[in-house]
């Protein structure tokens, strides 16, 4: 892991005067993906021809998403669907980072995944050798909140993860935190905090950050969160394609996840303002993680350099 970057450096305004000095001290570009590529299932202006042209300029590019909600080939696909063409193995999501947390960290295979959240964790979690339950099947379900009414949750769960859930419900609240109080030594995994996001093109949604606050409070107990800003999965990244971080650019568009965890890893940053941050906000006094450079959109790079 590189050297934990300054949070308070001044940030500079990605110009024709400092774009080619950034480009050259790269190897590799990493990517969010909600409000930095796409927003929801609309392609952000200019996406496909610039990282075209970092590939055709021998730029490694590595994409690293916190949105749980799909796998690595789901992702992977949705990327074909717009005209990308990414592999599987540039693709580094949370949903991959949960099932790799257990994985490294020897979980039981016999033991059991309780998931808060979409498809992605569950498929993640079989390709690693684990047995999910819950997500989007328990969003279908309902309590009975009646005397002497007991609610039964299976004993041999030995996590619970949650992520960003479209479908969560009261059922999954209270299974996720019977399993998380009652089954001893079940570890409580968050995917990320993220408070909102870009699940359209039009508005911010409330993020995987609003689900795994409701399960914090109902168990009284902070999650190990395996995304952004956590470098968890920055190791994995360094151990694929052996680039220090000093010559990799982390691409966001917000502040206290993306661009911390480029910072976390030693990466050079650079803000894009095509999602959840503004330039007010970039600027607030009240604002104390400073990204090296930002800029509109992901297209300014091509733009300023040609």
């Amino acid at each position: 892991m590189g050297d934990q970057k300054s949070t308070t450096n001044p940030c500079h305004h990605l110009s024709p005067t400092n774009v080619r000095d950034l480009f050259d001290s790269l190897d590799a570009f990493v990517f969010d993906c909600d409000g930095v590529i796409w927003k929801g299932d609309t392609l952000i202006d200019g996406v496909p021809q610039t990282l075209e042209m970092l590939r055709s300029k021998g730029k490694k590019l590595v994409f690293v998403t916190n949105n749980s909600m799909k796998s690595r080939r789901q992702y992977a696909q949705k990327f074909q669907s717009l005209g990308i063409p990414v592999t599987e193995e540039e693709i580094f999501s949370s949903s991959f980072a949960a099932a790799m947390y257990l994985k490294v960290n020897k979980f039981p295979p016999e033991k059991k995944v309780y998931v808060i959240g979409g498809e992605g964790i569950l498929e993640e979690l079989k390709l690693a050798g684990f047995t999910g339950i819950g997500g989007p099947e328990d969003g279908k379900k309902n309590v009975q909140l009646k005397a002497n009414t007991l609610f039964e949750h299976d004993k041999s769960v030995g996590a619970v993860v949650v992520g960003l859930d479209p479908h969560i419900n009261y059922y999954k609240l209270q299974y996720g935190t019977l399993c998380i109080r009652e089954n001893p030594g079940c570890i409580f995994i968050a995917t990320n905090r993220d408070a909102t996001g870009n699940m359209t093109d039009l508005q911010e949604w409330p993020g995987a950050g609003c689900m795994v606050a409701a399960v914090c409070g109902s168990t009284d107990k902070e999650p190990i969160v395996v995304g952004k800003p956590s470098t968890f999965l920055m190791d994995f990244l360094q151990k694929k394609y052996n680039i220090p971080t000093s010559k990799m650019c982390m691409v966001g568009d917000r502040l206290d996840t993306d661009i911390l965890f480029g910072q976390n890893a030693g990466c050079t940053t650079l803000l894009v303002l095509s999602g959840v941050t503004s330039q007010s906000t970039l600027q607030d006094p009240s604002n104390h993680i400073q990204p090296d450079y930002y800029t509109n959109q992901i297209s300014d790079i091509l733009d300023l350099m040609t």
